[in-house]
């Protein structure tokens, strides 16, 4: 599965802060059809995910019925991104064979 969306990046302060691009509502509706064949535990979906030329591997977090894609510092980084800048995402869900 291939998705294409833009979002804002958001931060999530905790023990030390988190960013994450909310995955919007229409995708997180069809990644919750095949989650089933993509989680591999604790209901988080691996993906493969590019920022501009920085391309990535990660798991999207679940939450409120849809996901967070995050972001760590070497995709952040190369785009100086922070909390409240707009970000296009092209993202894979990896299925579990």
């Amino acid at each position: 599965m291939e998705f294409a969306f833009s979002g804002q990046v958001i931060e999530w302060r905790g023990p030390s802060p988190y960013y994450f691009v909310p995955v919007p509502d229409d995708e997180s509706a069809d990644i919750r059809e095949v989650a089933a064949m993509a989680s591999y535990g604790w209901g988080v979906i691996p993906v493969r995910a590019r920022i501009g030329e920085v391309v990535f591997w990660t798991s999207l977090f679940p939450k409120d019925g849809s996901y967070l894609l995050p972001l760590k510092a070497a995709v952040r980084k190369p785009h100086d991104l922070t909390a409240g800048d707009d970000v296009t995402v092209e993202m894979t869900v990896q299925l579990q064979s």
